[in-house]
């Protein structure tokens, strides 16, 4: 996962994608309570008509905003190159506690639109379909760890909830507290992933 604003194009491609950067950059330095459609215009290098030709409300963009970063992480992270299943997850644990993990106000941003999904089925239902295709992504790695041999017979899907929810909250403690040890959560991850999954005969 490349950090938030290494998703996007130095020149965006299309108006969608400008629109979309200009939401990163007004949500990053605004939060959610904070952030307008002005804002977001300040931002954005065309006029603020056009965000509403595309867009009825802040948070119909909003949600775009959040299925456009999931499609952009789906195309940055390269698990494909890696040679086992280990390291795809080892690489998963190290793109998001490396490069998500250090922006602070995205995270915080992003703490603030996931509130919204207590009381706005739309929002609840746009992180609902993030986090099944995050977790659909780790169990296939895991799934795949089994098939070649890596990882034990280990039920992929609870695995993959626990490390997910082991994310999550890390992401919820960052984005709330002070004095939290990312880097001891990433480590003991993959301590987790070695001494839980690795089975006796893997070569890594």
């Amino acid at each position: 996962m490349a950090s938030p604003m290494e998703l996007f194009d130095e020149e965006p491609g299309s108006t969608r994608e400008a629109i979309m950067q200009a939401t990163y950059a007004a949500l990053a330095k605004h939060g959610y309570a904070d952030l307008t459609i002005q804002r977001i215009s300040d931002e954005f290098d065309k006029s603020k008509s056009l965000l509403y030709h595309h867009y009825e409300s802040k948070d119909a963009l909003l949600v775009d905003f959040m299925g456009f970063m999931l499609e952009r992480i789906e195309d940055t992270i390269p698990i494909e190159q890696q040679e086992n299943a280990y390291e795809q997850l080892v690489l998963v644990f190290d793109q998001v506690f490396d490069e998500l993990f250090a922006e602070p106000d995205f995270l915080r941003a992003l703490l603030e639109l996931r509130t919204q999904a207590a009381t706005d089925e739309t929002y609840r239902q746009e992180f609902s379909d993030n986090e099944a295709y995050i977790r659909a992504r780790l169990a296939d790695i895991i799934r795949a760890g089994i098939e070649e041999g890596t990882f034990r017979e280990v039920d992929p899907a609870r695995t993959a909830e626990l490390i997910l929810t082991l994310i999550d909250g890390a992401v919820l403690r960052q984005a709330t507290i002070d004095d939290i040890d990312i880097d001891l959560i990433r480590d003991e991850l993959v301590n987790y992933a070695r001494l839980r999954l690795l089975t006796d005969e893997a070569d890594v």
